[in-house]
């Protein structure tokens, strides 16, 4: 068991990141590798994934950057199988990727369903089946499922969006007890409203003014503010590091106190 000094340590493990581009995923990325951790960063946004990636090793982390559409099975496995060829090893997963949708079902076209299905549920079954097979090779690992408030409780106009993020919820639970004898643990981490560039994108869906609907996000929360992409990090990085070492098939709730 390591000792106090260096329990948060990940020194030579190798994390991959879904949605590493921006926001909760590249906060989670950077923290991984401020933490000694190989990161990974997956994304379908190239420029954007390449720059997060060089800004983690201008700042001495390891960091790169693979282009992959999570909800296809075939770039999961070719990602996969090329970050273990490459590393030897993969020992922690964050399926962070997701899109919202702010649509009741009668608004809601198919297509947009099976877009927030596919990337927000559909992504964190893909990457996972082809990872923990790496992951168990290795001897183990910990696997993190990016869930949400919504996926605990509903949600007005995102019918979509809490109903893959309940599925998320339930799959971590399926994952944890399937993969343990494996040594691999599986958790999910339940922000609330956070400053992301997806939150920013929900005001314009709604027709609200930015400004204005942030602070109403935040409203009502005992901590009284909207989360930063690294609040939600620090509890990526504690689900990910021996910190948690008999953690499995929990939810971590990280809102400001907002479901409370």
């Amino acid at each position: 068991m390591p000792n106090n000094q260096n329990i948060l340590r990940l020194d030579g493990k190798t994390a991959v990141v879904t949605g590493g581009a921006s926001g909760i995923g590249y906060a989670a990325a950077e923290m991984l590798g401020e933490f000694g951790a190989r990161v990974m960063l997956l994304d379908i946004h190239e420029e954007n994934g390449e720059k997060a990636a060089a800004r983690i090793r201008e700042s001495g982390g390891q960091a790169r950057f693979y282009r992959c559409n999570v909800a296809s099975g075939e770039d999961c496995k070719r990602t996969a199988d090329a970050i273990a060829e490459e590393f030897g090893r993969i020992d922690i997963l964050f399926n962070n990727a997701g899109v919202i949708r702010r649509k009741t079902v009668v608004d809601l076209d198919e297509q947009d369903w099976d877009l927030v299905m596919d990337v927000s549920l559909k992504g964190a079954y893909l990457l996972s089946k082809y990872v923990i097979p790496h992951m168990a090779a290795g001897g183990g690992g910990s696997i993190i499922n990016t869930g949400s408030g919504w996926g605990l409780k509903g949600g007005d106009q995102a019918a979509a969006y809490c109903a893959a993020k309940a599925g998320v919820v339930n799959l971590t639970k399926a994952m944890a007890i399937d993969h343990g004898p494996q040594n691999i643990r599986v958790n999910c981490v339940c922000p609330g409203d956070t400053d992301t560039p997806l939150l920013r994108d929900e005001a314009k869906q709604l027709g609200k003014e930015e400004s204005s609907f942030l602070v109403s996000s935040a409203s009502g929360r005992p901590l009284e503010r909207l989360g930063t992409p690294r609040d939600i990090a620090g509890a990526v990085l504690f689900l990910a590091s021996e910190m948690s070492a008999w953690v499995t098939g929990s939810v971590l709730v990280v809102d400001g106190g907002g479901l409370a």
